[in-house]
């Protein structure tokens, strides 16, 4: 457990962020790892199948993200503000929440998950793998989040590291699984997907076992989950926004794909160039992953706490980092973005990859060094977003998905059809442009109302109920 409410606002993010980020690699590295085992075992168009899936798995898994994250910015509030009791009882509700909530999302994904990919107009040579992955991944929603769960509820009282450690066990034992189940048990692209179900499931079992062991501040008893219908609501009022935020995203990524998939016949092999770079963009942009996962947890902690100068500084610091990450997300994907493709595209597995090999690299590189050379519009998102989450603004940061959203729509139907795949390439510029314009407006806005009300001092002390220590470990 770590107070992010002192100390160097540059130095706490950082070394916040670090191990957020070393667990978003691995987290890629496995993904990648899959989509490498499927395209040279299985072949190119399973590899597009399964990589074409990425818009609808972030609808559902991106839901679960979000609201997991969501109420990891509540209980990280309650630990800012000293209230271990009120703490334990947010965990405990988060879990009865995340429990039901686990249900309804898989009663609905499962049997919608054939007519959503018949909806998006996925070619029929990629229609089998997808439908199969999906209805695998969506069968497991419950590992995707009991994991959540555990690495934001640590995360959300400054502990980055016990998240990272156990993700990294996970892309191990799912790199594993997936030589067992896709070559062993001849699984082929269904064991892709069991593998990352059954890893991520251990993880989640695993984070949770430590955490009740090792944080005396964080074990819960039967009165944590003792209803309260306000609690519930907060935590629900904080994380549906957060998770609507991601799935009108996703929404607006499925319309790209939908575009994307009515071009194929006029550009052979773009869907198979989008998601071998797709994977590459994936693994450049997780630096600004960690750093809005750290700017929710730092900004949550210190609005508790009441100090809003403090958080203008971590906003700053914030930025900063995220032009550093944009420019060397630029600089890797220029420079690695051949050799890294070949890595999933076997010409011998596909008769379009056979054909039409070199305008199927050039669609790629000419997605990556669109997408590179805007990162730092997304950089914005993930500072001022994360920022108004922590400052309990999930309602607000939800609306900047909502002009994400018409972004995309923007360029599915309009650019798209004049550019064809470049204008396909700039859709996620525009989207992120439109989302940035947003929320620059509203953190400024609630910034200066905030100063009208305040004098900038912390109206928090951070004395601790009970008498229990700031941090506190069991023997």
């Amino acid at each position: 457990m770590k107070d992010l409410t002192k100390g160097n606002p540059f130095k706490l993010i950082l070394l916040f962020a670090l191990p957020v980020f070393a667990g978003c690699v691995f987290q890629q590295l496995y993904n990648m790892t899959d989509t490498f085992i499927v395209g040279h075992t299985v072949g190119a168009d399973a590899l597009t199948g399964v990589g074409s899936t990425g818009a609808i798995t972030f609808l559902v898994l991106g839901f679960v993200n979000g609201i997991t994250t969501g109420f990891g910015v509540k209980i990280a509030q309650r630990y800012g503000a000293g209230d271990y009791e009120g703490m334990r009882h947010a965990i405990g509700l988060s879990l009865l929440l995340g429990g039901a909530l686990t249900v309804v999302l898989t009663a609905v994904a499962v049997p919608c998950t054939g007519p959503l990919l018949r909806l998006m107009e996925t070619p029929e040579q990629y229609f089998p793998y997808a439908e199969s992955y999906l209805l695998v991944i969506f069968s497991g929603i419950a590992s995707s989040m009991l994991y959540n769960l555990g690495a934001n509820i640590l995360r959300a009282v400054g502990d980055s590291k016990t998240p990272l450690f156990f993700l990294v066990a996970a892309a191990c034992l799912n790199v594993g699984l997936d030589f067992a189940f896709i070559l062993g048990c001849k699984l082929h692209y269904h064991g892709a997907a069991l593998a990352t179900v059954v890893s991520q499931l251990l993880s989640g079992v695993a984070c949770f076992v430590y955490m009740f062991k090792r944080y005396r501040e964080l074990r819960i008893s039967r009165a944590s989950f003792r209803w309260d219908l306000r609690l519930a609501w907060g935590l629900l009022a904080v994380g549906l926004p957060m998770a609507l935020q991601f799935s009108i995203t996703a929404i607006g990524s499925i319309f790209q794909q939908t575009a994307l998939n009515g071009l194929n016949s006029v550009y052979p092999g773009a869907v198979t160039a989008y998601v071998a770079s797709s994977k590459i963009d994936s693994f450049a942009t997780q630096t600004f992953v960690a750093i809005g996962a750290a700017m929710a947890t730092y900004v949550g902690q210190n609005t508790g706490a009441g100090d809003f100068a403090r958080v203008k500084r971590g906003i700053v610091a914030g930025m900063v980092y995220a032009a550093l990450s944009a420019a060397i997300g630029f600089a890797f994907c220029y420079g690695l973005c051949y050799p890294l493709m070949r890595l999933f595209l076997k010409t011998e597995t596909s008769e379009t990859l056979q054909l039409y090999y070199n305008e199927i690299f050039g669609y790629g590189r000419e997605f990556l060094l669109v997408q590179s050379g805007c990162y730092l519009l997304l950089g914005v998102i993930y500072v001022f977003r994360n920022a108004l989450q922590g400052m309990g603004k999930s309602g607000v940061a939800m609306f900047a998905g909502v002009t994400e959203l018409a972004g995309r729509a923007l360029t599915a139907f309009v650019l798209v059809r004049i550019w064809g795949f470049t204008g396909f390439c700039f859709s996620n510029a525009v989207a992120w442009l439109f989302a940035d314009i947003f929320l620059l407006a509203t953190y400024f806005f609630v910034a200066h109302r905030r100063k009208k009300r305040s004098d900038g001092k912390p109206r928090n002390t951070r004395k601790k109920q009970g008498g229990e220590p700031a941090v506190s470990r069991a023997a």
